[in-house]
């Protein structure tokens, strides 16, 4: 087909899951075997080549009943209970949680402090969302969409914060809604500044080619953020989770391809898609 295909610069890991790898492969290289609490990263190729290595992932009902034992806590971050359950159960934690998630759990933790109303604008469930609502106690409202806030009595003041990559205009859309709707917001701009970057960065690159292919693994956040920041800026733009995805269908002779991915989607696996589709 005479296709050009361009891998993005800018994409790939971040600096929090590159910590968090290197500390698990420099564990693993020593020892053989570690355990991870939870996915290292949301990209289900990248889990399954350090599984090869010896990584085992637990979920949080295995890890209470391990003991005398080393686990990794990964980019996303723990609640405190976590922390308490490793002293009381003799587990050395390797504490590979990203440097801008531990400063918003720290300022979730002083405000929930000051006995002030915490308003969390991430996903219901996530890892990282989790670990910040562990910081209050519980006592955080969390919202995923602007429509659950119909659902809850809102305080006169509330403290705004974010889970660190949700979409830039999406958390300053959230607080022009609470205010219209009376509410004072102290307003924390806790956004990681890789992925909000990216944001902007993506617009240009997406523009760029005559057709998109953004490779995330399924259960990324970051993932469906900055898809569709390209889908946005380019409506030739399609998601994969590995290169057995690629449709050659989604070609046409002479076509320009720009390859772009998660702060979760490793370079080797951008790669692997660059080569598929040149073979096409």
């Amino acid at each position: 087909m005479n296709l050009t295909v361009e891998i993005d610069d800018n994409s790939g890991f971040c600096f929090g899951v590159v910590f968090a790898i290197q500390m698990a492969e420099d564990i693993l290289d020593e020892e053989g075997h570690l355990y991870c609490l939870g996915d290292i990263v949301h990209n289900d190729e990248e889990v399954n080549r350090l599984r090869v290595k010896g990584l085992e992932i637990i979920d949080h009902d295995t890890f209470a009943q391990l003991r005398n034992t080393k686990v990794l806590i990964r980019a996303h971050g723990e609640p405190p209970e976590t922390y308490k359950m490793a002293l009381d159960n003799g587990i050395e934690l390797v504490d590979a949680s990203c440097p801008v998630v531990l400063k918003l759990q720290h300022r979730v933790r002083e405000a929930h402090n000051k006995k002030e109303p915490i308003l969390i604008y991430g996903k219901h469930g996530h890892a990282e969302v989790k670990g910040l609502v562990g910081q209050s106690e519980g006592a955080a409202l969390v919202v995923e969409t602007f429509d659950e806030l119909e659902n809850h009595e809102l305080p006169d003041h509330i403290q705004l914060f974010s889970q660190t990559t949700k979409r830039t205009k999406n958390l300053y859309k959230l607080k022009e809604i609470l205010e219209e709707k009376g509410v004072k917001v102290d307003f924390n701009d806790t956004l990681c500044r890789q992925v909000s970057n990216r944001d902007i960065q993506l617009r240009d690159f997406a523009t760029r080619f005559n057709k998109i292919v953004f490779v995330a693994g399924l259960k990324s956040s970051n993932g469906k953020v900055l898809f569709d920041v390209c889908k946005d800026n380019n409506p030739n733009t399609y998601f994969i989770s590995g290169k057995d995805e690629i449709n050659p269908l989604w070609f046409a002779e002479n076509d320009s391809v720009g390859i772009c991915g998660a702060t979760s989607t490793p370079q080797w696996q951008m790669e692997e898609v660059k080569e598929a589709i040149l073979a096409i």
